[in-house]
């Protein structure tokens, strides 16, 4: 039986991966949430379900469109079968619990935010206020008012750091080296995680994101790259991980 939990969490992730693929375009590109009418990019031809059936319809059609045989985007596939893995890799970590809805509901906004962050620098403030009030319902109905209460006031806490980091940096370059998507995106990790575990996703997305700039730097590329993403792999990889403060503290001691 788990297994086949295993399965039916991969299966409902692809799924789904293609909805918040959607999401997040339509919302950076539009400002809406979802268009049920899908286009060719190109040619503007209505797509039929056919053609929207994740994952399979991209490898049957060799990554084109059926009607005008043009190459379509890469990302879609690689989100749907991303969100997949993590759905099923959520329920394997964590089962039937608060908890697996809480790692639901990071990957969902990771989804979300890492599209529209990569395609058009834009972290939309709509998904970071839903998941704001998904996660504080959450923490209320498993561990109570205060602990929801404690939880918001660890949200401002670090968004509030994050605001202070994006000041001091935007003096020392000269220039905004922080989106305020980032800044805002502090605050619902806040209510995730506790403020020392939110700033280790600080450090862990730099460093996440050094190789990348790096390369960038060396290619003499000037193109901007999102920080979103980083800091949502890192946010996803404390949670999953279950990284406490205790053990961050036992590790400082051992140095």
């Amino acid at each position: 039986m788990h297994n086949l939990y295993l399965i039916i969490f991969f299966i409902l992730g692809i799924i789904l991966g293609q909805l918040y693929t959607d999401i997040g375009l339509e919302l950076a590109k539009k400002g809406k949430i979802f268009s049920f009418k899908k286009t060719c990019p190109k040619c503007l031809h209505n797509l039929s379900i056919l053609d929207n059936i994740p994952i399979f319809s991209y490898i049957f059609l060799r990554g084109r469109c059926r009607y005008c045989r043009t190459k379509l985007d890469d990302m879609p596939i690689f989100m749907e079968l991303f969100t997949g893995i993590l759905f099923a890799l959520s329920y394997y970590a964590f089962g039937f619990s608060y908890n697996l809805l809480i790692s639901l509901g990071i990957v969902t906004m990771m989804i979300i935010i890492s599209v529209s962050d990569m395609s058009y620098f834009i972290i939309p403030d709509e998904v970071l206020i839903f998941f704001a009030g998904y996660f504080l319902i959450i923490n209320c109905l498993s561990k109570g008012l205060i602990y929801a209460l404690l939880s918001l006031l660890s949200g401002i806490l670090l968004f509030g750091l994050m605001y202070f980091v994006m000041w001091i940096g935007s003096i020392i370059f000269k220039k905004e080296c922080l989106g305020g998507g980032d800044v805002k995106m502090m605050f619902v990790f806040g209510i995730v995680l506790h403020p020392i575990l939110g700033l280790i996703t600080i450090f862990i997305g730099s460093f996440l994101a050094l190789p990348v700039s790096l390369i960038f730097l060396w290619k003499k590329n000037d193109k901007m790259i999102p920080f979103g993403p980083f800091l949502l792999t890192s946010f996803a990889f404390i949670f999953f991980t279950r990284i406490s403060v205790d053990m961050i503290l036992e590790f400082l001691r051992l140095l």
